[in-house]
């Protein structure tokens, strides 16, 4: 093959890789949602084709199985979910550090609800794929209830089981995100809220979960 056969092939191939690409963001975009309102066994390849705007056929193309596709969006979630649930320098003290965190959760609830769902619907059938991938999560998790037990010795917070302040950090942030329809409703507001009310509350849980995690 000549030189300027190779050259005359590579932007038709680019196109076809950022193609590929494309198609594959629009069908994870469809699992989310289909995993999100069906769950992994209700959901079906064909309701993520029909969501994706494929055939059948063509989903295949890109997917081996729904379980592969189902594993991936753990993965990503998990990932994503070391980053928010990360802690900051030790140093900054517990206000600066939980107060980042519920922030971080609070923003992660609010722009990617379907996706913290997904995650809750998987623990509450006894996390069947997550108990295999959450390794990572679990040693971070460690770290994170050590740095708080630290500040307790430090006199920074008051004593408490340090891991049980983290799920209860996580209980009322992700109540954000399962709960956005119940909540809205009672508060009469729009579910998507704006970027006021979403401040208004990160504040309140905010300053609700620093009490009671007896930060000082």
């Amino acid at each position: 093959m000549s030189v300027e056969e190779t050259e005359s092939e590579a932007p038709a191939t680019r196109g076809r890789s950022r193609k590929y690409t494309q198609v594959l963001g629009v069908i994870y975009q469809a699992a989310i949602e289909v995993f999100a309102s069906e769950g992994l066994a209700g959901a079906t390849t064909q309701a993520i084709a029909d969501k994706a705007g494929l055939s059948k056929a063509q989903l295949h193309y890109y997917i081996d199985s729904k379980e592969a596709l189902y594993r991936l969006v753990l993965q990503d979630i998990l990932n994503d979910w070391i980053v928010v649930f990360g802690f900051s320098d030790e140093a900054f003290g517990p206000r600066k550090v939980l107060s980042d965190l519920i922030h971080r959760k609070m923003v992660f609830s609010f722009q990617h609800p379907l996706r913290s769902r997904i995650f809750t619907a998987e623990m509450m059938r006894g996390a069947p794929v997550l108990n295999t991938m959450m390794d990572t999560s679990k040693a971070r998790t460690d770290q994170a209830a050590a740095v708080i037990q630290n500040w307790m010795n430090q006199g920074l917070m008051e004593e408490a089981d340090p891991m049980l302040v983290l799920f209860h950090i996580w209980a009322v942030t992700q109540f954000y995100a399962d709960h956005a329809t119940q909540a809205a409703y009672f508060r009469n507001v729009a579910q998507d809220g704006d970027d006021k009310d979403r401040r208004y509350l990160i504040e309140q849980v905010t300053d609700f979960l620093l009490k009671g995690a007896g930060v000082k």
